[in-house]
């Protein structure tokens, strides 16, 4: 897995797959459409009409210790929402 990293499986984003036939994918911040586009098709083997993308912010953590508070912060990530050509989907828990 070069460009993508994981699929996103979460009720939101079966709910949208179930209705809109759409499935979201999180991959490398530095990955084009055309990147994402290739690699789907070429692993799933399935046909992708469009694909849309957004780079999500990390979320700000804070925690009190015994020498005080300490501040940080999680990653940023790019997630792609892909739509599909109409008669075809993509199973992910077909190898399990």
């Amino acid at each position: 897995m070069g460009v993508l990293k994981k699929p996103l499986i979460t009720e939101k984003m079966s709910n949208l797959s179930e209705r809109l036939n759409q499935y979201g994918f999180r991959v490398d911040l530095k990955a084009t459409k055309p990147q994402i586009k290739e690699e789907i098709e070429k692993m799933y083997n399935v046909e992708v009409e469009s694909i849309r993308t957004m780079v999500v912010q990390g979320k700000k953590k804070s925690r009190f210790t015994k020498t005080g508070i300490v501040n940080g912060k999680n990653s940023n990530y790019k997630k792609a929402i892909v739509k599909l050509k109409e008669d075809q989907s993509i199973d992910f828990y077909e190898n399990i």
